[in-house]
């Protein structure tokens, strides 16, 4: 079976760290359509928008730069990186989602994660944190329903009882909805639900989530589906260059602008690992050469057993021409060599 390859952006706002200019949130929304387009031609097959809230991360409405997306674009696959379940109304979420798949001929696919390391969005939303579980098992099964079926009679803790009621639009057709997991809980949801599996593999050594991986397998295998109808994704931070030595040289300062980024978000000293690159290349960094880069993907592929891979290539401030520059490389050196 071939490997999808999409592409990934989680829209951080960071400045340049050569010039210290830092993007318009206009350029930067805009930069995020342009890669779209760009990877659609070049063979990818989906692309993926995380969402987030009151940071510098700022793609906070990924359903509307979707559908602008999809406005520019045929075929390419509209997906999420994570929609955060637990914080929103799964109604609301239903109806823009769906919204967005009539729109654009059923493209849609969800990822749907519970975001829980980010506090700062529970807080805004008045959501005790310690309720992030509880909320993300209620709503993620009850957001299903509401895209699978009509009539909806339903009751929960975390917001008001539904009585037969039913989201419009219709989604096109079946919505494929991927689960983000980093624990047994959410694998074992994903398997239950019948959800593909993506696994958070941007926040370390692969040999980490190997383990979700198998329990997913296990509970889908367990509740009587088909072993080749589970599907698992992966995700990395990637940039090829023409040699290993210009791609280090070039991923290296924006990698680590965007490590501290991450860590400032996340708290600072002690919340967040310090940055070091030969550690990042061990596990969530994919930087080299376009051979270097198709070898690390098919070793991913074989130890994950992976249906999909989504690459991050625009991290750190990097500027478009150089984002654009190696995204063309991977489609046209990297992608042709992937079975």
């Amino acid at each position: 079976m071939s490997l999808e390859i999409g592409l990934m952006t989680l829209g951080d706002l960071v400045a340049d760290p050569h010039t210290s200019d830092r993007m318009t949130e206009s350029e930067r929304h805009r930069q995020i359509v342009d890669q779209a387009i760009a990877a659609e031609s070049l063979g990818f097959s989906s692309v993926h928008l995380g969402e987030h809230h009151f940071s510098d991360y700022m793609l906070s409405s990924p359903p509307v730069v979707l559908s602008a997306i999809g406005e520019r674009t045929t075929t390419l696959g509209l997906s999420t990186a994570v929609t955060l379940a637990g914080n929103l109304d799964p109604v609301r979420v239903a109806e823009d989602y769906a919204t967005v798949d009539v729109l654009h001929d059923g493209r849609v696919e969800l990822v749907l994660g519970r975001g829980n390391l980010f506090v700062r969005t529970y807080e805004g939303f008045g959501q005790p944190l310690d309720t992030a579980r509880e909320r993300y098992d209620e709503y993620v099964p009850l957001l299903a329903r509401l895209l699978r079926e009509e009539d909806v009679t339903w009751t929960g803790t975390f917001r008001a009882p539904l009585t037969g009621h039913t989201t419009r639009p219709r989604p096109a057709g079946d919505m494929p909805i991927w689960i983000g997991a980093a624990s047994k809980g959410s694998a074992e949801l994903a398997a239950d639900l019948g959800c593909s599996l993506m696994l958070p593999s941007v926040f370390g050594r692969p040999e980490m989530f190997a383990p979700i991986a198998e329990i997913y397998r296990a509970r889908w295998e367990a509740n009587g589906n088909a072993p080749d109808e589970a599907r698992v994704g992966a995700c990395c931070h990637i940039h090829v260059g023409p040699t290993t030595a210009e791609a280090r040289a070039t991923f290296e300062p924006h990698y680590r602008a965007y490590w501290g980024f991450v860590g400032d978000l996340l708290g600072g000293a002690g919340m967040w690992p310090d940055f070091d690159l030969d550690e990042l290349l061990a596990g969530p960094g994919f930087c080299g050469s376009p051979a270097e880069v198709v070898e690390k993907i098919e070793h991913w592929r074989e130890f994950f057993g992976l249906d999909r891979h989504l690459c991050m290539f625009d991290l750190g401030g990097m500027a478009t021409t150089t984002v654009m520059a190696s995204i063309e490389r991977f489609g046209t050196e990297v992608l042709p060599q992937l079975g």
